[in-house]
């Protein structure tokens, strides 16, 4: 079954895209950037430097995060991230839904 997926290019070259949501996601669900790129398969760096990333291009943080230490250190998303990774769910379901007639033609026509 054909899908379709969102990427967009910030002004600033960050990409948004289903990946960067997914780890945004998982760090609102554990509370931590090393839990979330675990789950995702990726290295702790990777993910860290994805998520400096796009708090460095937006205008407002997407993740703040807490030092190690006594109580142990965290992530979580800010409210403008998790505004985020709403608006890009919802934008992406309505691209979804607006297209699905093509989708289904283009599948019918490149399908065996």
């Amino acid at each position: 079954m054909a899908r379709l997926t969102l990427r967009l290019t910030l002004d600033s070259g960050a990409r948004i895209g289903p990946g960067r949501i997914m780890l945004l996601d998982g760090i609102d669900r554990t509370g931590s950037i090393s839990a979330a790129a675990r789950d995702l398969g990726m290295s702790y760096r990777r993910a860290w430097l994805l998520v400096d990333r796009l708090n460095q291009a937006c205008r407002e943080p997407v993740v703040s995060t807490r030092y190690g230490g006594r109580h142990g250190g965290g992530a979580a998303l800010t409210d403008f991230g998790r505004r985020l990774v709403a608006e890009f769910n919802a934008m992406q379901e309505e691209a979804r839904e607006a297209l699905a007639q093509r989708i289904a033609t283009l599948e019918r026509d490149t399908g065996p």
